[in-house]
Formats: C-alpha cells, sequence, structure tokens
C-alpha cells in the first residue's frame, strides 16, 4: 500500500470517526431529532432532482461516448499504420459508441418536457416530489448504463480492430459481442422510460 492508500484510509477513518462524534453528540444531548432525513428531503426543491438527473442523463452518456471512441479509435488508427484495410470497416465501433451519446440525448430531451415552470410559494405537492425523484434516479440509470455501454464498446472495438487486423474471418466474430455490448445502453434506455413513466408535469400546491 503506498502513501496515497495511507492518506485514503486516513481520511476516511478520519470522516467516520467525525460523524460517529456528531451522531452520538447529538443523540446524547436530546436533539436527535435533528436526524431527520424525510424533512431534509421534503426541503430540497424537487426541481434540483430533476436536473441533476438529466445532467447525469446526458453528461454520464457524453462520457462514456467519448471514453469509447478514444478507446477503440487509438486502436483502429494504429492498427490501419500497419494494415490499411481495417480503417474503414472498424468505424462501426466508432458508430456504436456515438450512439450512446445520441441514447442520453434523446432521454434528456424526453426527461426535460416533464419540467414546467411552478411557483413554490405555497410549496410543492407530493407529485411534483415523485417527479422530481424519478427523474432522478431514471436518468441516474440511463446515465450510469451507457457510461458502462461506452466503455464495453469501445474495449471491444479496440480487440476488434486488433483481431481484424491479424485476420480479418474473426472481425464478424467479435462484432456480435460487440453487438450485444451496445445492448446495454439500450436496456438503461427503456428503464428510465419505465422509472419515469408515471412521472407528471409539475403543478405545485393549488
Amino acid at each position: 500500500m503506498g502513501y496515497i492508500g495511507y492518506a485514503r484510509t486516513a481520511l476516511n477513518a478520519t470522516v467516520t470517526f467525525l460523524a460517529i462524534w456528531a451522531g452520538l453528540y447529538l443523540l446524547l444531548t436530546g436533539r436527535g431529532e435533528r436526524f431527520n432525513i424525510g424533512g431534509y428531503l421534503l426541503r430540497l426543491s424537487p426541481y434540483m432532482w430533476a436536473l441533476y438527473g438529466i445532467s447525469f442523463c446526458i453528461g454520464l452518456s457524453v462520457i462514456g461516448a467519448a471514453w469509447g471512441i478514444f478507446i477503440a479509435g487509438s486502436s483502429i488508427l494504429g492498427g490501419a499504420v500497419r494494415t490499411p484495410r481495417i480503417a474503414t470497416k472498424n468505424l462501426i465501433s466508432i458508430i456504436f459508441c456515438e450512439v450512446v451519446a445520441i441514447y442520453g440525448v434523446i432521454m434528456a430531451i424526453v426527461f426535460s418536457a416533464k419540467i414546467a415552470a411552478v411557483s413554490s410559494e405555497k410549496g410543492f405537492s407530493s407529485s411534483d416530489y415523485y417527479t422530481g425523484y424519478s427523474l432522478f434516479w431514471g436518468g441516474l440509470a440511463v446515465g450510469l448504463s451507457n457510461l458502462i455501454c461506452g466503455l464495453a464498446v469501445g474495449i471491444t472495438g479496440s480487440n476488434a480492430a486488433v483481431a481484424d487486423a491479424h485476420d480479418q474471418q474473426l472481425f464478424v466474430k467479435i462484432l456480435v459481442i460487440e453487438i450485444f455490448g451496445s445492448v446495454i445502453g439500450l436496456f438503461g434506455l427503456i428503464v428510465g422510460l419505465l422509472v419515469t413513466g408515471k412521472a407528471e408535469d409539475f403543478t405545485g400546491i393549488i
């Protein structure tokens, strides 16, 4: 374990100690009711959760696509130096990675359609909180799925380029694996639609 490992362990131990100390202090001084997680969540605007979900949806999707293109593209360019025939055929791996970002953009547009301007002077309704939470978790599910999908497609596409440079008969076999990897992003899109399917537009307390 190097210096970074020791520093991380010390930081985790310090944070844990401070959290336990603060909790025991509040509990033993008769202020244990401050551990009100539900009250804390209700004090937060549901708009925040919704916008965070949309940000995670498109942000993580684009990161996954860019990471996958970086991994696959570098192998394609490197292999094309010795075997130029693989350059055009392996561009399908780049397309698969780009589709991951498109999934995130589409879902972010779908999620943002549920956001409407509401005055918070009288507070938010229960459906507003449900919409905010569902958009957050739906966007997070889509973003994480696309992030993993981009990495999977990029790594598989990198290996496909190297294998194709060695033996062109291996390209189709590895491409089948790459297609199955790209379906992960589609699964995340479906999960996001299921999570946010019953979410209504923001209405506020009337």
